[in-house]
């Protein structure tokens, strides 16, 4: 049986990742363990997930014309990502980033150049109508321009589509942005901008949670790291416990693992809460793995993982 309709707005960034035991001092120069080059961005990294657990998905976005753009139609030409509402920048370059990966924790800093996603336009986004409307799920982040995103979903609100924004990197947002999220899925850091103070526990993102439906977001899954995730609307509140699969070896795509996965979620009809539980498992499988796009799981290592989690 074919998936649900995803379509994923957002960026394609070439990760450029090296493995250190720590992060150098500013003048210093630190031998590393390790270097990978590969695909990665928000956006695209979303878009990878939900192909992997089964979605038909559309990317919209923007790339420049250099080889990582090349790279990026290979991965999703290789994922079965539909990539016909992908434009080209005439002077813009492809995303790129350094991510350091602590060697011994997982841990990362990272440090994007969004280049020719920052270029999405409007009208690129209008050209993409026929995808959105498609969809049974819209989802799209922070790292292409702010009011093509906030354009974007509301083109897709008024075609009847269910949105989800991941609110990252964290930018300040207009207050009109948060109606427009059925779904808005910050991790602590990200909640922590958006409501002025420090998220550090679960019940701090419950307090934050529900400043941000205050604000008319119609739900709010705050991803906690270890902590796993706080769900909330106006009638649930629920904290889910991340679950083990094993060592934990690079964080850096586990957000977008599990974005992806409450997009698959919530397409195939899923609640919230149940949704929400199919992308902890997504992510707890990523982080078990080096990368961010080549990590991402396959749907039938997330539902073994569920299935031994229990309900």
């Amino acid at each position: 049986m074919a998936g649900p309709r995803i379509t994923v707005m957002g960026s394609f960034i070439t990760d450029l990742v090296f493995r250190a035991d720590r992060l150098p001092a500013w003048g210093e120069t630190l031998f590393g363990a390790g270097f990978h080059l590969g695909p990665g961005g928000k956006g695209s990294n979303q878009a990878v997930a939900a192909a992997r657990l089964g979605a038909r998905v559309a990317f919209v976005s923007k790339l420049g014309r250099d080889a990582f753009a090349e790279l990026a139609r290979r991965t999703w030409a290789a994922e079965g990502v539909d990539a016909r509402f992908v434009s080209e920048s005439a002077d813009g370059p492809t995303g790129a980033a350094t991510i350091v990966v602590n060697e011994r924790s997982g841990d990362n800093a990272i440090v994007v150049v969004p280049g020719a996603g920052l270029q999405l336009t409007v009208a690129e986004v209008e050209a993409a109508r026929p995808a959105i409307a498609g969809a049974a799920v819209f989802v799209t982040q922070l790292e292409t321009p702010v009011d093509t995103v906030r354009h974007a979903l509301r083109l897709a609100r008024d075609l009847g589509i269910r949105t989800i924004l991941n609110p990252a990197p964290a930018v300040p947002l207009p207050d009109d942005v948060f109606p427009l999220c059925d779904y808005l899925t910050p991790n602590e850091s990200e909640t922590a901008m958006l409501v002025g103070s420090r998220v550090e526990c679960v019940a701090d993102a419950e307090r934050a949670a529900g400043l941000l439906l205050q604000r008319g977001a119609g739900a709010v899954i705050v991803t906690l790291g270890a902590q796993g995730a706080l769900v909330r609307t106006a009638a649930v509140t629920r904290h889910l416990p991340a679950m083990d699969a094993g060592r934990v070896v690079d964080t850096t795509g586990a957000g977008d693992a599990f974005n992806g996965g409450l997009a698959v979620g919530l397409a195939e009809g899923r609640d919230v809460v149940a949704a929400a539980r199919l992308g902890c498992a997504a992510a707890a499988i990523c982080v078990t793995r080096p990368g961010t796009a080549p990590a991402m799981p396959a749907r039938a290592e997330v539902d073994a993982l569920l299935s031994r989690s229990g309900p």
